[in-house]
């Protein structure tokens, strides 16, 4: 097998059971192509070199004695590192937990590993994953894999620059507010935001160890690979309830909707597709506007139903400002216990005037009543973008306002990103098309679409109705063709 180290998670797969190559020799290429890359780029930080090692030689002993083997058998994966690894440390990027080593697997590394995958490395974050770049104090920054003046993202950036790199084909990030989204649109790669409770987050940092979950309602796992083929094995292999995390559950498998779609233009025909470059007037850069209009002119031509449109009731000012409040409301609950780090992200936040840090300060204090008025908010919100998914079969916007900005120092999460020559809040900058789908649970995937003009990766959303995420995931590997990425 050519270019292992660029091999797609199926294609790897299928190889090392049919005996095209080993996984010793699947190992070897992706520890070999980290040793030429990873010091520049600083995306993995925790790589277990011996433990691969020795798990692809019994991988390829299990072969060779005909034993039972899994989807995954044999190849290497990686974890951003706020999930548990049993033997490996999980630091998320945090001094305190720099040494610690957890005794057991997150959910979501113990169901990759019982599918055959060998756990190869930990991928870089920002501290406790809070903030949209990819830094900290105890391993330093993440450098963008085509401009290291560059950040990949945050938070889940070290899966995505290794990804980009060759030095995984799989990793499994996490996302509160476009953290799997964004580092993929950054980085040029693909990423999952799944339908909220569809993975289990046990295991997840934050929390820290003894504490309560603090994330719930809005965060999920996320896979992150370069090929959408790959996010739906993952998808598949990670979904269901683990009898830990109260909110993961089985829901519909796929409701009605598009028929799975093979790759190609025919696959589009007399599909419904909504798309948008305004989230309530959010700047967006000209390479991801004129993307969008190219691809849904494709769309047009191969026999889609296109309309730009957004959802009715669903005002962005009060989608931003409700995600905020729901995220100022949990963290009010842990304000006595929260590490400095999160009130050091917080701090400026409060200070600036976007609609989600606004906001998130005016819940710093909240009460019960609060907190179900806004989970009654959030249901409502829900509830509308679903009723457009009565109308459209998928909806097309943008990931991020910009392409990957410059690196600035830790915790400036508000520091102004600039937009086509316009300066725009950091935070709702990044976020904002991103987190309005944490607020609604809605599944969303991010595939490559263009480049800016200084060649640097543009990607585009689909967003798809609830428990809807294969027909959603299907649809964006036909879309694939039509980009032109």
């Amino acid at each position: 097998m050519r270019d292992v180290e660029f091999g797609s998670t199926l294609e790897l797969a299928a190889a090392i059971r049919g005996g095209e190559v080993s996984s010793r020799e699947v190992v070897e290429a992706h520890l070999a192509r980290i040793a030429e890359r990873n010091q520049a780029l600083n995306a993995l930080v925790s790589v277990d070199e011996d433990h691969a090692l020795a798990a692809a030689a019994a991988a390829d002993e299990a072969l060779a004695r005909g034993a039972p083997v899994g989807p995954l058998h044999g190849v290497p994966v990686t974890f951003k590192d706020v999930w548990r690894t049993a033997g490996l440390r999980t630091c998320a990027g945090h001094r305190p937990l720099a040494s610690w080593i957890p005794d057991e697997d997150a959910t979501v590394v113990a169901r990759l590993r019982a599918a055959g995958a060998i756990v190869l490395a930990k991928s870089n974050c920002p501290e406790l994953a809070m903030d949209t770049q990819c830094e900290n104090a105890l391993f330093g920054a993440t450098r963008h894999p085509m401009d290291p003046s560059r950040t990949s993202g945050g938070s889940s950036g070290g899966e995505a620059s290794a990804l980009a790199a060759g030095m995984t084909p799989l990793g499994v990030g996490s996302d509160l507010g476009g953290s799997v989204r964004i580092p993929a649109h950054f980085c040029g790669v693909c990423a999952l935001k799944p339908t909220y409770s569809r993975i289990p987050m046990t295991g997840h940092v934050p929390p820290l160890p003894g504490e309560v979950n603090f994330l719930r309602h809005l965060a999920t796992p996320g896979p992150m690979a370069r090929s959408v083929a790959d996010l739906r094995l993952a998808l598949a292999i990670l979904s269901g309830p683990d009898g830990v995390d109260p909110d993961a559950r089985w829901g519909p498998s796929d409701p009605a909707g598009p028929a799975r779609a093979e790759p190609g233009p025919a696959a589009w025909r007399g599909l419904r597709v909504a798309w948008t470059d305004d989230f309530g007037g959010l700047p967006v850069c000209a390479a991801s506007r004129e993307g969008l209009a190219r691809l849904a002119d494709a769309l047009s031509d191969a026999g889609c139903v296109v309309a730009r449109a957004a959802p009715a009731e669903f005002d962005f000012e009060e989608v931003w400002t409700t995600y905020g409040e729901l995220v100022g409301t949990l963290l009010a609950a842990h304000l006595t216990r929260l590490p400095r780090v999160l009130m050091r992200v917080l701090a400026p936040l409060l200070l600036r005037g976007d609609p989600v840090s606004r906001a998130g300060a005016s819940t710093a204090t909240a009460g019960m009543r609060r907190y179900f008025g806004v989970l009654e908010k959030q249901a409502r919100l829900a509830g509308a973008l679903e009723r457009f998914f009565g109308e459209h079969d998928v909806w097309l916007c943008p990931v991020s306002s910009s392409p990957a900005f410059r690196h600035r120092r830790p915790g400036r999460i508000n520091t102004p990103v600039e937009v086509d020559g316009r300066p725009v809040p950091g935070h709702l900058g990044t976020i904002g098309h991103t987190c309005p789908f944490n607020l609604t649970g809605h599944p969303a995937v991010v595939v490559p679409l263009t480049k800016s003009d200084a060649g640097l990766p543009v990607g585009v959303q689909l967003v798809g109705r609830l428990w809807g995420d294969e027909a959603l995931l299907d649809l964006a590997e036909a879309l694939v063709p039509l980009t032109g990425a």
